[in-house]
């Protein structure tokens, strides 16, 4: 596995080491550490929305809040964004992407050698992991987390199944290896997924502790509480005081 190391800043200025590395294809991400030694602590993986890259926002805030509180963050780009854009490198090029039989499985390796890359780095090493992605970021991400029992806590939201729905019955068998604790989030007008394909999601969920939060507006109109709320649930988790 070639990979390349550059240091960077995220949107809000914050420094991060950007990598590109070649496994079956090349991935792309950056990596937030702490100032402090963070060897062992668990590792905040990220995953993006179709329309944004590896910094799209609350990425960057919730790596801010996670860095400060000690813990290393990970966040990759998408199949087809960022770093390795195709086309319009957003919601477009995605659809498109989404359509091939083994998009999922291709993006669960990229995210493999994308987290044994970082605990390659002596400022990580061993660790367990946490998942956040909401909208592409959990078309991705349920199914990470779900083949990894390492994950062991989530926020995941944004998505729904239908029968017009790509993979949806594997996004719904991997729902159902997901044990950890879970936060999903819903949004009530949400104009790319209804209500009943929110729910067939959020009840596969095998975790015995699930919370569903649901707020009104359309799909990308989650309240900047939630922000905080999943900042809250997911360090109190950590912490063993959630």
């Amino acid at each position: 596995m070639n990979i390349k190391w550059t240091t960077a800043t995220d949107t809000n200025g914050h420094p991060t080491r950007e990598f590109s590395l070649e496994g079956n294809r090349l991935v792309t991400g950056a990596i937030w550490l702490p100032n402090e030694p963070s060897v062992g602590k668990t590792l905040i993986c990220f995953g993006h929305g179709a329309s944004g890259d590896r910094y799209q926002e609350p990425i960057v805030d919730l790596a801010g809040r996670f860095v400060e509180a000690g813990y290393p963050c990970l966040s990759i780009d998408g199949p087809v964004h960022g770093l390795r854009k195709v086309g319009d490198g957003a919601r477009g090029a995605f659809f498109s992407e989404y359509q091939r039989e083994d998009s999922i499985a291709d993006m669960t390796s990229d995210w493999e050698y994308a987290i044994e890359a970082a605990k390659a780095l002596n400022e990580i090493g061993a660790c367990e992991l946490a998942y956040f992605g909401l909208s592409m970021g959990s078309i991705f991400g349920i199914p990470l987390v779900a083949a990894r029992p390492d994950v062991i806590v989530a926020t995941l939201g944004l998505v729904g199944v239908s029968g017009k729905f790509p993979h949806g019955e594997r996004i719904l068998e991997a729902a159902a290896d997901i044990r950890c604790p879970t936060l999903f989030l819903m949004q009530l007008e949400d104009e790319l997924f209804d209500r009943d394909g929110y729910l067939k999601v959020f009840d596969a969920f095998s975790a015995k502790d699930k919370r569903l939060h649901a707020n009104p507006g359309l799909h990308s109109a989650v309240p900047t509480e939630e922000v905080d709320n999943t900042f809250h649930f997911m360090h109190g988790v950590l912490t063993r005081t959630y």
